[in-house]
Order: structure tokens, then sequence, then C-alpha cells
């Protein structure tokens, strides 16, 4: 019971955290000048710049529709953790904008710096999504579409909010000036950048296929030198129709001139494909969250 418990812990305080600094974001430098966002939640900014309405109620009323269609879509679990996101959501932007109207935090406010402000904005609000995204829930709005789109499709969930955002943000120019709109679209796309980042995982690593006639000589010394694993795939070469072996393994950035200079020291007409890795699991490098 206390495992279980520890383990939905594990994931709603991130889910928590994430949501903390994307409202974080919105208070302090989107609003402030007078920039948008995308979504259900840039529909909540258009209704506070228009009339009034608090973001921590807006967004929390326009995602109700959602949840239904989500429900469906993703079933329990997923929705349960999009609820709670949604609801810390609102009660972060609840506490900021009391935070704010009190005194207690002056948000940032810029008359000629506007890229500045967005490139924070991104920054903060892609950080906070890319958080949540990462530990399994989502703050409702296109959060939802994307996910749905994501497990069906297989497209980036950063991908396609930056798609759904330009949508929605392009409907803003009805009510703000044109310059903040492109101002915002800066901000869109560094937070979409940020998510997938924070998504795939901030790793150094590099997956390293090479073929060549001398594959077992070659991993062994890989072993030996750079005690990495090495996975040794037989090939046949559809030109010449010899045997050949594909030697692949995966080590860190700095690791690759090491493993560089061991394949040119044995087979200097080896072909060695590098490839860039977001995320690794297993020994040598993380465990399984």
């Amino acid at each position: 019971m206390l495992a279980r418990l520890w383990y939905v812990a594990r994931s709603l305080i991130p889910v928590m955290a994430g949501t903390a600094i994307y409202a974080f974001g919105l208070h302090y430098f989107v609003i402030p000048n007078q920039l948008m966002e995308g979504g259900v939640t840039g529909i909540g900014v258009l209704m506070n710049y228009a009339l009034g309405t608090p973001l921590s109620i807006s967004t929390l009323v326009l995602n109700i529709p959602l949840f239904l269609v989500g429900l469906k879509a993703l079933g329990k679990q997923q929705m349960a953790y999009t609820i709670i996101g949604t609801l810390s959501l609102s009660l972060f932007l609840a506490l900021i904008e009391r935070a704010i109207n009190k005194g207690w935090l002056v948000p940032f406010q810029t008359s000629q710096d506007y890229i500045l402000a967005a490139l924070y904005a991104g920054v903060t609000i892609g950080l906070g999504l890319g958080i949540v995204f990462r530990f399994g829930g989502t703050t409702g709005g296109v959060d939802i579409i994307a996910r749905i789109l994501g497990k069906w499709k297989g497209w980036s969930m950063g991908q396609v909010i930056l798609a759904l955002d330009v949508v929605i943000i392009g409907l803003a120019l009805l009510y703000i000036p044109k310059e903040k709109v492109l101002y915002t679209l800066v901000s869109v796309f560094i937070a979409s950048k940020m998510i997938d980042f924070i998504q795939e995982g901030a790793y150094s690593a590099r997956a390293i296929s090479i073929i060549t006639n001398m594959g077992e000589t070659i991993a062994g010394r890989i072993t030996e030198r750079m005690d990495r694993g090495v996975t040794l795939i037989p090939a046949i070469g559809a030109y010449s129709g010899t045997h050949k072996h594909i030697v692949y393994c995966v080590v860190y950035r700095q690791e690759v001139r090491t493993l560089r200079a061991i394949v040119k020291d044995i087979d200097p007409r080896a072909f060695v494909v590098i490839n860039e890795v977001h995320d690794v699991l297993g020994e040598g490098f993380k465990e399984d969250e």
C-alpha cells in the first residue's frame, strides 16, 4: 500500500510542480506584456484582456467539455492525471493572482524589450508543460488533443501543440496588436522546443553502428577499453555479397572520439554511422523511472 502511494506521489508531485512553473510563466511574463498563449489557456488569456475574467476561473470552466472527450479516448488513469493537472493549474493561477494583487509578486513588464519577455515566457511555459507531460499529466485544453494524437498517430506533442497554438493565436489578431502576436509566436516556438527537450531527455548519448569485416575484434576492444555493452548483428553486403557484422553500441558523446579511434585502428575501411540519442535506459546509463 505504501509502495503504491509512493508511486502515485512520485508522479503527482512533478505534475503539480510543472503546473506551478506554467502558471508563473503566464502571470509573470505573458499577461503583463499583453502577449498570448495557445490553446484553451489562450482563450482564457483573451477573456482576461477583454472582460477581466480571472485566468484561474476561465481555464477551469473551458476545460470541462474536453474532460468528457479525454475520458473516452485516454482512459480513466490518464484523465485522472489530466484533471489533477488542470485543478492544480487553476489553483496555482489563483495563488499567483492573489500574490500579485497583494503586491507580494511584481510581474516582469516592459515597454521596449518584448523579445526578452517572449523568450522567458517560452522557456518557463515549455519547462512547466514539459515536466507535466513527462510524468503523464496534462493541463487540459489542447494538451488532451495532443496526447490523443500522440497516442494514436505517434506525433510529437510539442509539434501538435505548436500547430494548434498557431491557429488559435492567429485569432488573437482580432484583439491585440499584430506585433504582440508575432512576439507570441516566438514564445510558442521556444516553448514547443522546451517541451520536446524535457520529454525526450537531455541526454548526450550517441548510438554507433559500425559495418565491418572485423566485428568481433572491434567489439572485444570496445568492451575491454570502454566497458560498454556491444551487440553484433550479422549482415550481408548487398553489392559484394560478403558476410559482415554490424557492431552496435551506445556511448556518451565524450566517448565517441575514443570509439572512433578504436575502429580506425582495427578497420580503417569500416563504415560508421553515429546517431543522436534522446533517452537511454539500462545498465551504464539510467534506470527506468
